[in-house]
């Protein structure tokens, strides 16, 4: 039987059908611009919908959408932005003494107070396709200040405006609602197929890599450097950029480095990469000592806005140089697992490659000396099949 998952960014969506052993059957890509169109993300949904073959969309069991984590918008009672959506990166919210993404929701009602409803990207297209509103997953719904401890919105918040417009929170893969008769009959989509609760871009990629051991950790190494460890405790520090994720039983302990393949992108581009990675003895350490940052500022493992980058003396061999910032970058990945475990989490035992970077065969053995536990790649990397899986498997996936 299939399943789908569907994968919204900030540039693009994804899709991802499977089978019952997590075969991929059928992949999708549409990008659109801008950002925070969200009429683009209503007409890249209905296209990826479209473009599934028939056959898969006839006996489509059930979907699960993941979107960019804190991007948000404000609808009316039929489900219409009343304003171009807030993005996770935006700054219009920052004077707000309110958790990140109920900022960004704060600084929208201000300006549409008749708004009726609150939605994370990935529910409010969750809502197009069964037409109920209200329901969140707790992955979401974390940087909007909900607490996944006690599995409830803070009493603090109870006094605000924005209060009656929060959803109610659920776990990621929980039954929604079927889909809705006018989506099914339009898309010819098996009308008992179940929407699921979703959850974010990046954990999906984690679902994606089968993680399920505590000490097990995924590394994606792309333009940035985020490390997601699975912990049985939860660990929270913002003062080091530190946060925990439930995840079922156990909890995504983690954090994102400014440093990245996005330095890497400053100096060479993908053949020269994999060209003088070819001339590394992975074996060797290099005597150079990086801050591979793309600009002055870090936020995990030390979190320090003035951080200057590192980049120099660069010697005349490119390979050399190469050399000094992938192993620069190793080190600041164990830091980071380090910093996991002087909180409590659980200590590190193995990790997970995702991402642009997890390919590189000589850094994944400078990692691994550097890490001093076993590295590979994971089989799978797309944050679309995470979220087939979610459909596939709902809650049960979660350990």
């Amino acid at each position: 039987m299939p399943y789908l998952g569907l994968d919204f960014g900030s540039a693009g969506a994804r899709t991802c059908v499977i089978d019952d052993t997590d075969t991929p059957l059928h992949h999708g890509q549409v990008t659109f611009s801008p950002a925070h169109n969200t009429a683009d993300w209503q007409a890249a949904l209905f296209d990826l919908l479209a473009d599934i073959p028939p056959h898969l969309r006839a006996s489509m069991q059930a979907l699960a959408i993941n979107g960019t984590s804190g991007t948000v918008l404000l609808t009316d009672a039929d489900f219409e932005p009343l304003l171009p959506a807030v993005l996770y990166n935006a700054p219009c919210a920052q004077t707000i003494n309110l958790p990140s993404a109920l900022a960004k929701g704060e600084w929208l009602r201000q300006r549409a107070p008749a708004a009726r409803h609150f939605f994370h990207q990935a529910d409010w297209l969750a809502t197009l396709l069964t037409g109920t509103a209200g329901v969140s997953d707790y992955h979401n719904a974390l940087k909007t200040g909900f607490d996944v401890v006690s599995m409830t919105w803070p009493a603090a918040l109870d006094g605000l405006p924005m209060r009656k417009l929060l959803p109610e929170v659920v776990a990621p893969g929980s039954k929604i609602a079927p889909i809705s008769r006018r989506i099914a009959r339009h898309f010819s989509v098996n009308p008992a197929c179940v929407v699921r609760a979703g959850t974010t871009d990046s954990i999906a990629a984690f679902i994606a890599a089968k993680v399920r051991e505590p000490g097990v950790a995924v590394t994606s190494l792309g333009t940035t450097l985020v490390l997601k460890l699975l912990s049985t405790i939860p660990v929270n520090a913002p003062e080091y950029g530190v946060y925990s994720h439930k995840f079922g039983a156990l909890w995504l302990a983690g954090g994102a480095s400014n440093a990245g393949g996005g330095v890497l992108r400053q100096f060479f581009d993908d053949a020269e990469l994999a060209r003088l990675s070819m001339q590394i003895d992975p074996t060797r350490p290099s005597p150079l000592d990086y801050l591979p940052l793309p600009c002055p500022g870090e936020r995990f493992p030390v979190n320090n806005p003035q951080l200057m980058p590192r980049l120099t003396p660069r010697p005349a061999d490119d390979a050399a140089f190469l050399h000094g910032l992938l192993e620069s970058l190793a080190r600041i990945e164990a830091q980071g697992y380090a910093r996991l475990a002087e909180l409590g989490a659980t200590p590190l035992r193995a990790v997970v490659s995702a991402g642009g970077g997890a390919s590189n065969g000589v850094w994944q053995q400078i990692r691994e000396r550097i890490l001093s536990v076993p590295v590979c790649m994971a089989s799978h990397t797309d944050a679309a099949y995470g979220s087939a899986r979610l459909a596939r498997l709902g809650v049960a996936l979660l350990p």
